[in-house]
């Protein structure tokens, strides 16, 4: 299951493939400068989606209507077993800041604040099935039913040292969960990121985890992270992530796809076209460390 932005709110910033990709099959046969034309009209985003099916001799299909779209192909049989969920935020703060953050030309006291400020609106969705156990509280008033936070306590994890810069605005909005750090060095001729520190506590049952990391490149970080902490017992595992490019979803996808026992999520500001010879995001923001922190 991926979560797709469409052209047409997002300026074009995923390409035609990456959105093709989860489409049924119906939908690949429409010409792409048909298919372009379509998109591109106005009329609401249903109306559109209806104009490509009725081409492509679909079943016509409800849009969502949250910020964060989780799209699922026409005619798909409800999941039986766990997938992954890829969470593209669709919000003009988070692209307003997502942009700002591209920009070469922003400064680095700059580009930490924006940081900070992206995440905590990406935290928002990211914990929205954290886990919660129900109370009843005193008002001035009368009493009233709510619910807090379960325990055991959430589990924070930065990768370093860019998801340092991600850290405060996660702690935010949740001040009372617990840090673990995971270090991973990549290697910029094979790609391939070896981890050099960890610190994580031996047993996480029952506790919901969260891995800030600016950027899902090759996804191998990520893929790391997580089956370090699958291994520990994780109730859940999600990633945040500033940008997310399609070979890193695709990888974690492969790891933690389908049949995996563990709810796991990718939650992203953005989702670029491809990666480059080095394994840069393109267009991507540069190197997220070294933006937040200076080069060493």
């Amino acid at each position: 299951m991926r979560a797709l932005r469409h052209s047409w709110v997002h300026s074009g910033l995923v390409p035609a493939e990456a959105r093709l990709a989860a489409w049924p099959q119906a939908r690949m046969n429409v010409p792409r400068r048909t298919l372009a034309g379509l998109v591109s009209r106005r009329g609401t985003l249903a109306d559109r989606w209806r104009a490509v099916d009725s081409m492509a001799g679909l079943a016509s299909t409800s849009l969502p209507t949250s910020p964060v779209r989780l799209l699922r192909p026409t005619g798909a049989e409800p999941a039986r077993l766990r997938i992954m969920q890829t969470l593209v935020a669709d919000h003009p703060l988070i692209a307003h800041k997502l942009t700002a953050l591209r920009d070469a030309s922003t400064e680095t006291p700059v580009f930490r604040s924006l940081t900070d400020e992206l995440v905590t609106l990406l935290a928002y969705e990211a914990t929205r099935d954290i886990r919660v156990e129900r109370v009843t509280v005193r008002t001035p008033v009368a009493e009233a039913s709510g619910v807090r936070l379960a325990r055991p306590k959430p589990l924070v994890v930065p990768v370093l040292r860019a998801g340092i810069g991600m850290l405060d605005g996660m702690s935010r909005l949740l001040p009372k969960a617990d840090v673990g750090f995971v270090g991973l060095a990549r290697d910029e001729e094979t790609l391939v990121a070896t981890t050099y520190a960890a610190r994580l506590p031996a047993d996480l049952t029952g506790r919901d985890t969260f891995v800030l990391d600016p950027m899902l490149a090759t996804g191998g970080t990520l893929v790391a992270v997580f089956k370090m902490l699958a291994e520990r017992g994780a109730a859940s595992m999600t990633a945040i992530c500033l940008l997310a490019a399609p070979e890193g979803v695709e990888r974690v996808q492969a790891a933690f796809g389908e049949g995996c026992l563990i709810p796991v999520k990718v939650v992203a500001g953005g989702l670029d076209d491809c990666l480059n010879e080095r394994g840069y995001i393109v267009p991507g923001l540069g190197d997220a460390g070294d933006r937040l922190y200076g080069q060493i």
